[in-house]
Protein backbone atom coordinates (compact mmCIF):
# COMPACT_ATOMS: atom_id res chain seq x y z
CA UNK A 1 0.00 0.00 0.00
CA UNK A 2 1.48 3.36 -1.03
CA UNK A 3 1.55 6.48 1.14
CA UNK A 4 -0.33 8.47 -1.51
CA UNK A 5 -3.87 8.11 -2.79
CA UNK A 6 -5.07 9.41 -6.15
CA UNK A 7 -8.04 11.78 -6.26
CA UNK A 8 -10.13 11.47 -9.43
CA UNK A 9 -12.27 14.07 -11.14
CA UNK A 10 -15.81 13.54 -12.37
CA UNK A 11 -14.39 12.62 -15.78
CA UNK A 12 -12.54 9.65 -14.29
CA UNK A 13 -9.09 11.19 -14.80
CA UNK A 14 -6.47 11.79 -12.14
CA UNK A 15 -6.83 15.21 -10.56
CA UNK A 16 -4.34 15.26 -7.64
CA UNK A 17 -2.97 13.16 -4.81
CA UNK A 18 -3.37 13.16 -1.05
CA UNK A 19 -1.74 11.56 1.96
CA UNK A 20 -3.10 8.14 2.85
CA UNK A 21 -4.45 8.21 6.45
CA UNK A 22 -2.68 5.97 8.95
CA UNK A 23 -5.83 4.02 9.72
CA UNK A 24 -5.58 2.20 6.38
CA UNK A 25 -2.56 0.34 7.74
CA UNK A 26 -4.77 -1.42 10.33
CA UNK A 27 -5.27 -5.12 9.77
CA UNK A 28 -9.08 -5.60 9.79
CA UNK A 29 -10.51 -7.71 12.60
CA UNK A 30 -13.85 -9.34 11.87
CA UNK A 31 -14.57 -10.04 15.56
CA UNK A 32 -14.60 -6.34 16.49
CA UNK A 33 -16.72 -5.34 13.51
CA UNK A 34 -19.16 -8.21 14.11
CA UNK A 35 -19.77 -7.10 17.71
CA UNK A 36 -20.32 -3.50 16.65
CA UNK A 37 -22.74 -4.43 13.85
CA UNK A 38 -24.70 -6.74 16.14
CA UNK A 39 -24.99 -3.98 18.74
CA UNK A 40 -26.25 -1.50 16.13
CA UNK A 41 -28.82 -3.91 14.73
CA UNK A 42 -30.16 -4.83 18.16
CA UNK A 43 -30.47 -1.17 19.14
CA UNK A 44 -33.01 -0.70 16.34
CA UNK A 45 -35.06 -3.76 17.28
CA UNK A 46 -38.40 -2.93 18.86
CA UNK A 47 -39.29 -4.95 22.00
CA UNK A 48 -42.39 -7.06 21.60
CA UNK A 49 -44.60 -8.93 24.04
CA UNK A 50 -47.99 -10.53 24.52
CA UNK A 51 -51.02 -9.56 26.53
CA UNK A 52 -50.67 -11.39 29.89
CA UNK A 53 -54.32 -12.44 29.67
CA UNK A 54 -54.22 -13.58 26.03
CA UNK A 55 -55.96 -16.95 25.74
CA UNK A 56 -57.21 -16.73 29.32
CA UNK A 57 -60.35 -14.62 28.90
CA UNK A 58 -62.86 -17.45 29.00
CA UNK A 59 -64.97 -19.56 31.35
CA UNK A 60 -62.94 -22.74 30.95
CA UNK A 61 -62.80 -25.06 33.96
CA UNK A 62 -61.66 -28.65 34.29
CA UNK A 63 -64.39 -31.26 34.78
CA UNK A 64 -62.10 -33.38 36.90
CA UNK A 65 -61.98 -37.17 36.70
CA UNK A 66 -64.77 -39.68 36.11
CA UNK A 67 -66.03 -38.44 32.72
CA UNK A 68 -63.90 -40.61 30.45
CA UNK A 69 -62.04 -37.69 28.97
CA UNK A 70 -58.96 -35.61 29.64
CA UNK A 71 -58.84 -33.05 32.41
CA UNK A 72 -58.29 -30.13 30.04
CA UNK A 73 -60.24 -27.01 31.07
CA UNK A 74 -63.38 -26.69 28.93
CA UNK A 75 -65.61 -23.74 28.25
CA UNK A 76 -68.90 -23.47 30.10
CA UNK A 77 -71.71 -25.14 28.21
CA UNK A 78 -69.29 -27.31 26.24
CA UNK A 79 -71.79 -30.13 25.91
CA UNK A 80 -70.82 -33.79 25.74
CA UNK A 81 -67.40 -34.91 27.06
CA UNK A 82 -65.86 -35.44 23.62
CA UNK A 83 -66.58 -31.92 22.39
CA UNK A 84 -63.53 -30.05 21.09
CA UNK A 85 -63.76 -26.88 23.12
CA UNK A 86 -60.83 -27.06 25.50
CA UNK A 87 -59.33 -23.69 26.33
CA UNK A 88 -57.05 -21.78 28.68
CA UNK A 89 -54.08 -24.18 28.62
CA UNK A 90 -51.14 -24.09 26.13
CA UNK A 91 -52.13 -27.38 24.51
CA UNK A 92 -55.57 -26.14 23.41
CA UNK A 93 -56.48 -24.24 20.27
CA UNK A 94 -56.81 -20.59 21.25
CA UNK A 95 -55.17 -21.19 24.61
CA UNK A 96 -52.34 -19.19 26.13
CA UNK A 97 -48.75 -19.47 24.93
CA UNK A 98 -46.45 -21.51 27.21
CA UNK A 99 -43.47 -19.13 27.01
CA UNK A 100 -44.58 -15.94 25.26
CA UNK A 101 -42.12 -13.14 24.38
CA UNK A 102 -42.00 -10.38 26.97
CA UNK A 103 -41.12 -6.72 26.73
CA UNK A 104 -38.79 -7.01 29.73
CA UNK A 105 -36.37 -9.13 27.71
CA UNK A 106 -33.04 -7.35 27.24
CA UNK A 107 -32.39 -7.05 23.49
CA UNK A 108 -29.48 -4.59 23.51
CA UNK A 109 -25.83 -5.55 23.52
CA UNK A 110 -23.38 -3.09 25.04
CA UNK A 111 -20.09 -2.34 23.29
CA UNK A 112 -17.53 -0.07 24.88
CA UNK A 113 -16.95 3.30 23.23
CA UNK A 114 -13.29 2.65 22.47
CA UNK A 115 -14.08 -0.79 21.07
CA UNK A 116 -16.82 0.65 18.85
CA UNK A 117 -14.43 3.31 17.57
CA UNK A 118 -11.73 0.71 16.88
CA UNK A 119 -14.28 -1.42 15.01
CA UNK A 120 -15.14 1.58 12.83
CA UNK A 121 -11.46 2.08 12.01
CA UNK A 122 -11.16 -1.61 11.10
CA UNK A 123 -14.22 -1.39 8.82
CA UNK A 124 -12.80 1.70 7.09
CA UNK A 125 -9.44 0.01 6.60
CA UNK A 126 -11.13 -3.00 4.98
CA UNK A 127 -12.57 -0.82 2.20
CA UNK A 128 -9.04 -0.51 0.76
CA UNK A 129 -8.40 -4.27 0.75
CA UNK A 130 -9.09 -5.63 -2.74
CA UNK A 131 -9.38 -9.22 -1.54
CA UNK A 132 -12.05 -8.37 1.02
CA UNK A 133 -13.97 -6.13 -1.40
CA UNK A 134 -13.90 -8.80 -4.07
CA UNK A 135 -14.95 -11.54 -1.63
CA UNK A 136 -18.16 -9.61 -0.90
CA UNK A 137 -19.08 -10.07 -4.56
CA UNK A 138 -18.25 -6.57 -5.80
CA UNK A 139 -16.97 -6.24 -9.37
CA UNK A 140 -13.78 -4.18 -9.14
CA UNK A 141 -11.87 -5.14 -12.28
CA UNK A 142 -12.44 -1.70 -13.87
CA UNK A 143 -11.83 0.35 -10.72
CA UNK A 144 -8.49 2.22 -10.97
CA UNK A 145 -7.50 2.02 -7.29
CA UNK A 146 -8.63 1.47 -3.73
CA UNK A 147 -9.44 3.48 -1.70
CA UNK A 148 -11.36 5.31 -4.40
CA UNK A 149 -11.55 9.08 -3.85
CA UNK A 150 -13.42 11.53 -6.06
CA UNK A 151 -13.60 15.32 -6.32
CA UNK A 152 -16.04 17.26 -4.08
CA UNK A 153 -17.98 18.39 -7.15
CA UNK A 154 -19.86 15.09 -7.12
CA UNK A 155 -21.82 16.43 -4.12
CA UNK A 156 -23.44 19.07 -6.35
CA UNK A 157 -24.91 16.60 -8.86
CA UNK A 158 -28.72 16.73 -8.89
CA UNK A 159 -29.65 14.25 -11.64
CA UNK A 160 -29.53 10.46 -11.38
CA UNK A 161 -28.31 10.12 -14.95
CA UNK A 162 -25.30 12.31 -14.14
CA UNK A 163 -24.45 10.17 -11.11
CA UNK A 164 -24.56 7.02 -13.23
CA UNK A 165 -22.31 8.69 -15.78
CA UNK A 166 -19.72 9.44 -13.09
CA UNK A 167 -19.97 5.87 -11.82
CA UNK A 168 -19.31 4.58 -15.32
CA UNK A 169 -16.21 6.76 -15.76
CA UNK A 170 -14.85 5.59 -12.41
CA UNK A 171 -15.42 1.91 -13.23
CA UNK A 172 -18.29 1.47 -10.76
CA UNK A 173 -21.20 1.03 -13.16
CA UNK A 174 -20.55 -2.71 -13.56
CA UNK A 175 -21.19 -3.27 -9.85
CA UNK A 176 -24.35 -1.13 -9.94
CA UNK A 177 -25.63 -3.24 -12.83
CA UNK A 178 -24.87 -6.42 -10.88
CA UNK A 179 -27.16 -5.35 -8.05
CA UNK A 180 -29.87 -4.05 -10.39
CA UNK A 181 -30.15 -7.46 -12.02
CA UNK A 182 -29.80 -9.35 -8.72
CA UNK A 183 -33.31 -8.93 -7.28
CA UNK A 184 -34.48 -12.16 -5.65
CA UNK A 185 -37.52 -13.35 -3.69
CA UNK A 186 -36.96 -13.87 0.00
CA UNK A 187 -37.45 -17.34 1.44
CA UNK A 188 -39.85 -17.98 4.30
CA UNK A 189 -42.64 -15.98 5.91
CA UNK A 190 -40.91 -12.66 5.25
CA UNK A 191 -42.60 -12.63 1.84
CA UNK A 192 -45.94 -11.96 3.49
CA UNK A 193 -44.60 -9.35 5.92
CA UNK A 194 -43.82 -6.49 3.58
CA UNK A 195 -40.35 -7.61 2.50
CA UNK A 196 -40.94 -9.97 -0.40
CA UNK A 197 -37.83 -9.02 -2.38
CA UNK A 198 -34.20 -9.13 -1.34
CA UNK A 199 -31.50 -7.00 -2.94
CA UNK A 200 -27.73 -6.97 -2.55
CA UNK A 201 -25.61 -4.00 -1.54
CA UNK A 202 -23.56 -2.03 -4.04
CA UNK A 203 -21.63 1.24 -3.65
CA UNK A 204 -21.43 3.26 -0.46
CA UNK A 205 -20.84 6.96 -1.17
CA UNK A 206 -19.38 8.82 1.82
CA UNK A 207 -19.96 12.59 1.61
CA UNK A 208 -19.33 15.63 3.80
CA UNK A 209 -22.03 17.99 2.50
CA UNK A 210 -25.22 17.35 0.57
CA UNK A 211 -25.81 19.76 -2.30
CA UNK A 212 -28.12 17.44 -4.24
CA UNK A 213 -26.22 14.16 -4.42
CA UNK A 214 -28.50 12.43 -1.92
CA UNK A 215 -31.69 12.91 -3.93
CA UNK A 216 -29.85 12.14 -7.16
CA UNK A 217 -28.45 8.77 -6.01
CA UNK A 218 -30.99 7.47 -3.52
CA UNK A 219 -33.06 5.67 -6.17
CA UNK A 220 -30.12 3.74 -7.62
CA UNK A 221 -30.46 0.11 -6.57
CA UNK A 222 -27.99 -0.93 -3.89
CA UNK A 223 -26.34 2.51 -3.59
CA UNK A 224 -26.28 4.20 -0.17
CA UNK A 225 -25.31 7.81 0.64
CA UNK A 226 -24.00 8.53 4.13
CA UNK A 227 -22.42 11.57 5.78
CA UNK A 228 -18.95 11.06 7.25
CA UNK A 229 -20.23 12.33 10.63
CA UNK A 230 -22.80 9.52 10.86
CA UNK A 231 -20.71 6.73 9.32
CA UNK A 232 -20.94 3.42 11.21
CA UNK A 233 -19.97 -0.23 10.87
CA UNK A 234 -23.36 -1.27 9.49
CA UNK A 235 -22.78 1.02 6.49
CA UNK A 236 -19.23 -0.21 5.86
CA UNK A 237 -19.82 -3.89 6.64
CA UNK A 238 -23.47 -4.90 6.08
CA UNK A 239 -24.18 -8.20 7.75
CA UNK A 240 -20.82 -7.93 9.56
CA UNK A 241 -19.00 -8.82 6.35
CA UNK A 242 -16.01 -6.58 5.70
CA UNK A 243 -15.03 -4.93 2.43
CA UNK A 244 -17.92 -2.90 1.04
CA UNK A 245 -17.14 -1.02 -2.16
CA UNK A 246 -16.83 2.60 -0.98
CA UNK A 247 -16.52 5.87 -2.89
CA UNK A 248 -15.01 8.62 -0.77
CA UNK A 249 -15.59 12.30 -1.47
CA UNK A 250 -12.32 14.24 -1.09
CA UNK A 251 -13.44 16.42 1.83
CA UNK A 252 -14.82 13.39 3.69
CA UNK A 253 -11.67 11.40 3.01
CA UNK A 254 -9.51 14.17 4.48
CA UNK A 255 -11.45 13.96 7.74
CA UNK A 256 -10.21 10.41 8.25
CA UNK A 257 -6.90 11.83 9.47
CA UNK A 258 -8.72 13.10 12.57
CA UNK A 259 -10.25 9.71 13.37
CA UNK A 260 -7.05 8.15 14.74
CA UNK A 261 -5.48 4.86 13.78
CA UNK A 262 -1.87 5.49 14.77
Amino acid sequence: MTDKVIIYGLDGKEKSTAELPNLFSIRPRIDLVSRAVTSLELSTKQPQGRDPLAGMRNTARSWGSGFGTSRFPRRKGSGYPGARNAAFVPGAVGGRLPHPPRTIKVLTKHVNTKERHLALLNAISATANKELVSSRGHLISKIPSLPLVVDDKIQTIKKTSDVLEVFEKLGLFEDVQRVKDGLSIRAGKGKSRGRKFKRKKSILVVIKDNFGIYNAARNIAGVDIVNISSLNCSDLAPGAKLGRLTLWVESAFNRLNKMGGN
